[in-house]
């Protein structure tokens, strides 16, 4: 500890013995989520000097946030949740650099996470903190989760090893998330929302707690760490607070990581045909693709047997378009994402196919393979 240096903005922090403020400024965050716990997280990552945050939720402000979300204002109403709370970062420290991403987090695409050192969230859905798990998990990268709910909350933090979010899941769980996603009826943004009673009080302990974690996940001591695998629990009637311990299944189907990758733009013209000349050539036996997104092949109605091709991905429809237009009934749909050389979703225009912005997709000829993340010439 220098009791002697230089007074400026992160004195006080500097102050403590194993803290590293160049570090901070060269870190790179993502967070998930900018309601009331994203409020409290936004606020710290700006306090304390966090380089770079980009800001990632699908929500406008709505009359009822100003009564959770210390950075929201009455004139903020009807604006993008993500776009207001990285201005607001920026006001409170025009040091970092902070900006957003509207819309669900899977249209950002797993490969969006190998610019990031690490997630934290501050979300109310299973399917999103599902989909940030398995991402994180697969790109090699930590992530702190909050969660509130009236005046009790937790926080907790997954590494790229060990026990995950999905290995905490209940049967009560795995239902909800079976039903939701099952659901043709449903938007993204439908399926994704989620009502609960929180406050502002709660918010600010709980986001606290998330960032501390994260700043120690930055310094890469693990001795720092305290809910590794582990969730804090809080009671705001009782004020009681305890830790638990997550056990790792085995089994666990979010425990897929990717090795190594190497990243491929595209045109709007490109096919998988065209960027496996550029990527993956050489070879004479034919190749594979293993895609994130559920590619709609077709979609049929049995009753009345009208049917499309649309040929792109599942999360790119809207509400109302897996329903027939003459009889009303949900399309039964071909969903595939895997596709060989010889189909003919090898020569179409992969810009067509609705993947999210930053996507990976694997080539495989035999026993070679290649993980590209994706990203579209914009």
């Amino acid at each position: 500890m220098d009791l002697t240096a230089a007074q400026d903005r992160y004195h006080r922090q500097r102050l403590i013995t194993w803290w590293d403020q160049d570090l901070l400024a060269g870190a790179r965050v993502m967070l998930v989520g900018a309601g009331a716990l994203g409020n409290e997280i936004a606020k710290n990552l700006a306090l304390v000097g966090m380089g770079s945050t980009l800001v990632v939720d699908m929500d406008d402000i709505e009359h009822t946030n100003l009564a959770r979300c210390a950075l929201f204002r009455e004139a903020d109403e009807g604006r993008d949740k993500a776009e207001v709370l990285a201005e607001r970062m920026r006001e409170i420290n025009p040091s970092i650099h902070a900006e957003s991403f509207v819309g669900p987090v899977e249209d950002l695409g797993i490969g969006a996470l190998e610019d990031f050192d690490l997630v934290i969230a501050g979300l109310d859905s299973r399917i999103a903190r599902l989909w940030v798990n398995r991402a994180a998990r697969k790109m090699g990268r930590p992530w702190v989760d909050g969660a509130i709910e009236g005046v009790r909350g937790l926080a907790r933090v997954f590494l790229p090893e060990g026990a995950c979010y999905e290995c905490t899941l209940g049967e009560t769980d795995r239902q909800i998330l079976a039903a939701r996603r099952s659901c043709a009826l449903l938007t993204p943004a439908e399926m994704q929302s989620g009502k609960v009673p929180t406050n502002a009080t709660t918010a600010a302990i709980i986001g606290g707690i998330e960032v501390q974690e994260a700043i120690k996940l930055l310094h890469d001591h693990p001795d720092l760490l305290g809910l590794e695998g582990r969730a804090f629990m809080y009671s705001g009637e009782t004020m009681d607070t305890y830790t638990i311990d997550y056990a790792e299944d085995e089994w666990c189907l979010s425990h897929e990581t990717l090795g190594a990758r190497e990243r491929a733009n595209y045109s709007a013209q490109d096919t998988f045909a065209t960027l496996e000349a550029r990527t993956f050539a050489g070879g004479s036996d034919p190749v594979s693709v293993q895609l994130e997104q559920e590619i709609v092949r077709s979609a049929k109605c049995i009753a009345c047997k009208t049917e499309l091709t649309p040929q792109r991905s599942l999360r790119g429809f809207a509400v109302g378009e897996l329903i027939c237009p003459g009889c009303s009934n949900p399309f039964a749909l071909d969903i595939s994402t895997r596709f060989d050389s010889d189909d003919p979703l090898w020569d179409l225009p992969i810009a067509q196919m609705g993947l999210a912005h930053s996507d990976i997709a694997t080539l495989t000829r035999g026993d070679e393979w290649l993980t590209l993340l994706l990203n579209q010439d914009r």
